[in-house]
């Protein structure tokens, strides 16, 4: 239980926030202070990422009781934040005296009465993810809101539904044990040797910070020492500063939105607190530093512990990829839209490496990264062929074909889901219904 003397700090000296346009030519600054407890930081980071702004530096320091962050940040078009409106909402969400009483903490989580939430995590497989899809539609649920991720031949997904008649979270216990029970057989597949888990609950999570938790979990960061993609790794460094007694941590990598938030998040599942900091991202690399001590108080003090530090960075880099052809749909939303998009793209030989599916007053607003399920460049004659199926305005191409045949630094050592599900927000401040 919570030390009473520390509830009673933060009510007395709630955190503090100050936002300023006026200092920085480039980028809207937010500075945040506020007494300190392990997992702050990855909150203050979490509310930013959920608000979809890209952080280009910052600043972070927690020695003590008390912890500053600060924050360059702008939208998503590289402009400051200068709406009034969303402005607020920061100081809200930052500043509340209520602010950070959950580790698990989203925007626009809906309650957990409208939803059931599905965890998965198994083997990855071309094809997995329609299989999964079919079940589900066989059973009359519908995907609001799903995300799935694959590392290192392993696939992990948080999917939220609802029965498809009530519209509902499920609630009928002989159902939900029928669910858990024809996901886990998809997932197991032929793979015996594999763990497939399947979890149905009701609670409110953070999709993202929960795949990060499943994929840790289930120790996808563990590879074979064999040299492969050496070359292609996020470049992690453990070293330790004996004087202050510090682990510094230095990450240089191919910079891309959330780069920050799944650092943060990893240090902190992995029980490291991180005491200074600083972040400069304005390039096409980005850089972070961090001065982190284990949160019994100690640095890193072994070969073996500094190698799993840097394997776990590396992994929580890797897994967020986008590769391949990237294709914009834009139609009226139904339910099994996704499932018949993904089976003309896998029946033109075409593998999904990542689906962002959003739905928005009836519009299904949908974006796909395909490639050639051989490891060849993308035909553009097959595009052209899929355009037609399913209609020239309605699917755009963006990018080059033959760009397709590149594949992602971030990418190494894992499989390719046919038809790869990843639904998020379509607006700043909540979580939009998707199909399934």
């Amino acid at each position: 239980m919570e030390d009473e003397y520390e509830k009673f700090i933060r009510r007395m000296n709630p955190p503090r926030v100050v936002i300023d346009n006026e200092s920085c030519k480039n980028a809207t600054i937010i500075q945040v202070d506020s007494a300190n407890k392990h997992g702050i930081l990855l909150e203050v980071v979490q509310v930013l990422t959920d608000l979809n702004f890209i952080v280009t530096k910052a600043y972070i320091s927690s020695d003590g009781g008390w912890f500053m962050d600060v924050f360059n940040v702008t939208d998503q078009e590289g402009n400051k934040i200068t709406d009034e409106v969303v402005l607020g909402y920061i100081r809200k969400a930052l500043g509340s005296e209520t602010s950070f009483t959950s580790s698990m903490r989203s925007v626009g989580l809906t309650s957990s009465k409208d939803h059931t939430v599905i965890e998965l995590i198994g083997s990855d497989r071309p094809g997995l993810l329609s299989e999964l899809c079919a079940v589900l539609t066989h059973l009359k649920c519908n995907v609001l809101n799903g995300e799935v991720w694959t590392h290192n031949t392993r696939a992990a997904s948080v999917m939220q539904v609802t029965d498809e008649e009530s519209g509902l979270a499920i609630m009928d216990p002989e159902k939900l044990s029928i669910i858990k029970k024809m996901l886990c057989n998809v997932l197991k597949g032929s793979n015996k040797s594999k763990e497939a888990k399947t979890v149905v609950s009701h609670g409110v999570t953070h999709t993202e910070r929960r795949l990060h938790q499943m994929m840790f979990a289930d120790r996808d960061y563990e590879r074979p020492d064999d040299g492969s993609n050496e070359n292609q790794r996020p470049d992690v460094n453990v070293v330790n500063w004996y004087d202050k007694d510090y682990s510094v941590v230095t990450i240089r990598s191919k910079d891309r939105q959330k780069l920050l938030f799944d650092t943060i998040c990893t240090l902190t599942d992995m029980d490291y607190v991180v005491f200074h900091g600083n972040v400069d991202a304005e390039g096409p690399e980005a850089y972070q530093e961090y001065c982190i001590r284990h949160i019994d108080g100690f640095p890193v003090n072994s070969d073996a512990e500094r190698q799993r530090v840097i394997q776990c960075l590396e992994a929580a880099i890797e897994r967020r990829v986008s590769e391949g052809l990237k294709l914009e749909l834009c139609t009226t939303d139904r339910v099994g839209l996704l499932s018949d998009v993904t089976r003309i793209f896998r029946e033109n030989s075409l593998t999904v490496t990542r689906a962002e599916v959003a739905t928005r007053a009836g519009k299904a607003m949908n974006t796909f990264y395909v490639r050639d399920a051989s490891g060849y460049p993308v035909d553009p004659k097959i595009i052209d062929s899929i355009r037609k199926d399913i209609g020239q305005t309605i699917l755009k191409v963006k990018g080059n074909p033959q760009d397709s045949s590149l594949s992602s630094q971030e990418s190494p050592n894992r499989f390719l889901f046919g038809g790869l599900f990843k639904s998020k927000s379509f607006c700043n401040f909540g979580i939009v219904r998707s199909c399934s």
